[in-house]
């Protein structure tokens, strides 16, 4: 159920950003994980201008599809620079295909991956909205989420249906014309959720910002069979994101709107079968009840950061939760770290590298979704497998 291992690739050898891709994608072809299929690809890239980004990432999906042929992965191609000297960095996604079909699809030229296995029908897609509307985020997120939509339809599902959102918004704490670019990010979410979304609660949800404009949307949707529960998992130190004060949210609220809508995501979800449990941690930072701790100390920010991510993965927290106790422990299959200024990279790597010891980590530069925040992480959990 779900992705079930990651590995990180760095480039070998410093160059532009096709050469240290062309030495990724080479470890990655190279690379066969036994028992298991690439589902997911991220590549994070340095990039000088808009103009170059859209030029790469069509060089790049094209040799994708040379590279995989009919088994090509879903993908995504963003401008978030890795730790320097570095301009590429690559993190894949692995499913354990023993007892399930993986078949690869394509939908107006954007790859995605379906799962159909014992959990259900599970539906992989990166890139959404890509290269759509740069100088205008309202019209970039709908664009994104239509297409969001079109690719669940094609798959007889809907927003009902998702389970990990991945959003990423070009500049996203600037202000225009008073509208903050997240804050009109979270206006066209909230649409979205109200008119296409039936069930209570949401998936869990990364929102950091990208280097340009628009608006990219990753996801995981699972039409899971009647044994899987998929629970909201809280962290008591924390108020819920979609009941945020107005106080903490920026800019003005939507025309005709009264209030500002607040993010709509969980902290955690629990996807589980009382066999095997997969936990999708959404982008955590420092930040108790609704108030961001540690402003300008990057050391404290990454403490309390990783402490909310502790109290999320609890095991005593996800066993009441879930109704049943956890088989084992359960281990960190992967962590990706947003962080604010490279100046900061070699102290949170630092910090982290003490914490979670051998656990997939990736480490790429990102504006934050809240003015003093210096960086946010997030995580998948895997339970008894």
């Amino acid at each position: 159920m779900m992705l079930k291992k990651y590995l990180i690739f760095l480039p070998e050898v410093q160059g532009n950003v096709e050469e240290e891709w062309r030495q990724c994608l080479k470890q990655v072809s190279y690379i066969q994980v036994t028992g298991y299929k690439l589902i997911k690809l991220n590549i994070f890239t340095d990039l000088p201008d808009y103009e170059t980004y859209i030029k790469v990432s069509q060089e790049i999906g094209k040799t994708i599809l040379d590279a995989f042929g009919d088994q090509y992965p879903a993908f995504n191609v963003t401008v978030h620079p890795p730790e320097k000297p570095w301009k590429v960095a690559v993190e894949a996604g692995y499913m354990n295909t023993d007892s399930s079909e993986v078949i690869s699809k394509v939908w107006n030229s954007i790859p995605y991956k379906v799962i159909i296995s014992d959990s259900g029908k599970e539906v992989w897609a990166g890139g959404l909205g890509a290269g759509l509307f740069p100088s205008d985020t309202r019209k970039a997120a709908r664009a994104a989420f239509d297409q969001m939509r079109a690719i669940l339809d094609t798959e007889h599902m809907t927003l009902n249906h998702l389970v990990r959102q991945w959003n990423y918004i070009g500049n996203i704490l600037e202000v225009k014309n008073e509208f903050q670019n997240y804050q009109i990010f979270n206006e066209v979410r909230s649409q979205n959720y109200h008119k296409f979304r039936s069930v209570s609660g949401y998936p869990a949800a990364t929102g950091v910002g990208m280097k340009y404009g628009g608006v990219i949307l990753d996801f995981c949707a699972l039409k899971a069979e009647k044994s899987i529960k998929i629970l909201a998992i809280d962290n008591p130190d924390q108020i819920k994101p979609y009941a945020y004060g107005q106080q903490v949210l920026k800019g003005m609220p939507s025309s005709g709107k009264r209030k500002k809508q607040p993010p709509q995501f969980e902290r955690a979800v629990l996807l589980t079968n009382n066999l095997c449990s997969t936990l999708f941690v959404s982008g955590t930072a420092s930040i108790i009840g609704q108030d961001i701790i540690g402003i300008g100390d990057v050391d404290k920010q990454t403490v309390v950061t990783i402490e909310n991510i502790n109290k999320l993965t609890d095991a005593k927290r996800i066993e009441q939760t879930a109704g049943f106790p956890q088989i084992d422990q359960g281990r960190l299959i992967l962590l990706r770290v947003y962080i604010k200024n490279q100046d900061d990279f070699a102290k949170v790597k630092s910090i982290c590298h003490e914490r979670f010891q051998g656990v997939p980590t990736l480490y790429i530069e990102a504006d934050i979704c809240r003015d003093n925040l210096l960086l946010e992480i997030e995580a998948e959990y895997s339970i008894n497998g």
